[in-house]
């Protein structure tokens, strides 16, 4: 299965089976106690600096650290339900030292180790309890049969001598059982919830970081954007250089020579006046096809629905339309929305052989969510220079989302959201051009 999510926000991670969370619990336990290795080599690491045993050992624990880190963002995500970003500072220039100097002054490094100790504690008590309720409940469920199928002796004294038990005595442990599952299904997933938030506390970002992170996504997103336009630009200019202006130029001509020619040559004239015809015809048939690559007039007339229903009527397979928005989206929004759509059809349409698509466009929770999906083959990933790149591209510039959902027998999935407040909304047909 291929899953892309590019975008500001990724999708939100599959939360846990309610039978798995034990073991996950249990093996999150093991982890807390092998991270005190790395917090003991971390803080060691530090002073060595000074007779530069510490830098090497540090430039190795750091990364370890990191690693452990990152493999515990991954596993509690699925108990908060969001992920935990990944707040760490990219050295500005290659080099050892360069890399040291990051490291050192990155706040982030300095949270994962204290992270580490507390996990040690507060995360290794809060996993082992869960574990432990679940597995105090499974080994009383099945205590008669260890009874009955082991030695006497094995089981049979289960509180230190102090009772003895038999076969059939061993069946009045059963409410222990009962009570141990009833506590464990009301405080077992919310002590490893704990342990998430507390996690997330130290491994996600502070404040500043976030508000850091959002700079660097937008800088980025307007490098990106400011790029796509020049290249947009160059396009028209090369598309009007190539088409128009040159069946333009030869129109211009044809009219000069038949001025020339129709006093002493009626035929050729009109012959040059039916070419000039046929090229003006060709030249405004281009001119169009530009500016609908551009802003497309069915969208300035009609709306984003009548445009994507519009594009739905042109697709060679049947395409279910439906949209739910109260109103019309700012000008650039809906332009940004119907080139989206557009491309997620025309790359069904050129590769998946599908039979039926659907698009599916509401407004909910002040967003634009566009969902494009066909019943052909899957497989379908976002690519460097592809066209569901160039939709991640286009919806960034917005802040918007992107997630393809693409198994390799198929469907195909693309979902995608814009933001797009309420208040943005207009009643009134948009006249703009994006």
């Amino acid at each position: 299965m291929s899953t892309t999510t590019l975008a500001t926000t990724e999708a939100p991670p599959m939360r846990y089976p309610k039978l798995a969370q034990p073991w996950i619990a249990l093996f999150l336990a093991i982890l807390a106690e092998l991270g005190i290795a790395l917090f003991v080599l971390s803080v060691v690491s530090v002073p060595l600096i000074a007779v530069w045993v510490g830098i090497p050992l540090l430039l190795v624990v750091v990364p370890a650290a990191r690693w452990f880190a990152n493999c515990h963002r991954t596993m509690l995500a699925g108990f908060l339900g969001e992920r935990i970003p990944r707040p760490y500072k990219k050295p500005p220039m290659p080099g050892m030292l360069m890399r040291l100097r990051t490291i050192l002054t990155d706040p982030q490094t300095w949270r994962d180790i204290i992270w580490l100790l507390v996990n040690a504690v507060i995360g290794f008590t809060l996993c082992l309890l869960s574990a432990v309720l679940f597995l105090a409940g499974l080994f009383y469920l099945v205590y008669p049969l260890l009874v009955g199928v082991t030695p006497e002796g094995v089981f049979t004294e289960p509180f230190g001598g102090l009772v003895t038990v038999n076969f059939w005595t061993s069946f009045l442990v059963m409410p222990v059982a009962l009570l141990a599952f009833l506590i464990w299904q009301a405080a077992g997933e919310r002590l490893l919830k704990a342990n998430a938030y507390v996690a997330r506390s130290l491994l996600g970002p502070t404040e500043s970081a976030k508000l850091a992170m959002r700079v660097r996504e937008l800088a980025e997103s307007r490098a990106e954007t400011v790029d796509t336009q020049a290249a947009e630009l160059r396009r028209i200019e090369r598309d009007l250089h190539d088409g128009a202006q040159a069946r333009l130029a030869a129109l211009s001509m044809n009219l000069g020579m038949a001025e020339e020619m129709v006093a002493r040559d009626p035929a050729q004239a009109a012959a040059l006046l039916t070419e000039a015809r046929e090229s003006a015809s060709t030249a405004l048939s281009e001119l169009r096809d530009l500016v609908r690559g551009i802003h497309p007039p069915v969208l300035a007339d009609r709306g984003l629905e009548g445009a994507v229903k519009a594009l739905a009527l042109t697709c060679p397979f049947k395409v279910d339309v439906t949209f739910d928005v109260p109103g019309r989206p700012p000008a650039p929004v809906e332009s940004a929305a119907y080139f989206a759509v557009a491309e997620c059809l025309a790359n069904a349409v050129k590769y998946s052989a599908a039979t039926n698509a659907w698009v599916q466009i509401t407004h909910e929770e002040e967003k634009l969510h566009m969902i494009v999906g066909d019943d052909g083959v899957g497989g379908a990933a976002v690519k460097p220079s592809g066209g569901l790149y160039g939709i991640e591209r286009r919806l960034a510039a917005f802040d918007g989302t992107l997630t393809v959902v693409s198994p390799s027998a198929g469907p195909t999935t693309v979902i995608m959201e814009l933001p797009c407040e309420s208040s943005s909304l207009k009643t009134t047909p948009s006249s703009g051009t994006a």
